[in-house]
């Protein structure tokens, strides 16, 4: 893994990105992401003791993760272009926009 700022980026076997994305305080860290179609975010719930529930609901495409206990990861794959909103089901402030190029 190499770590970009908060942001650390692990290649996979075929050579795609994912992209480490934390949920700790209720908040996404880092709040904002620019990747390339295709590329993955994973979100790992990074609190001890709140549960998160990540989702994406675009006309694009839809993410669900249900609900994540602590330690639980979930990986989102972008296979379009656009900006999209990645929130939490439990806590509405909590908001990650990703660009995808």
């Amino acid at each position: 893994m190499v770590g970009v700022g908060t942001t650390a980026i692990a290649v996979t076997a075929i050579g795609a990105r994912v992209h480490e994305v934390s949920q700790k305080g209720r908040a996404f860290q880092p709040a904002a992401l620019v990747i390339k179609r295709g590329e993955t975010v994973q979100v790992l719930n990074d609190d001890a003791d709140l549960l998160h529930h990540a989702y994406v609901d675009s006309p694009e495409f839809t993410f669900d993760s249900g609900d994540q206990e602590p330690g639980e990861k979930a990986r989102i794959v972008f296979p379009v272009a656009g900006t999209f909103a990645v929130l939490c089901g439990i806590h509405p402030k909590m908001k990650l926009t990703v660009q995808v190029d």
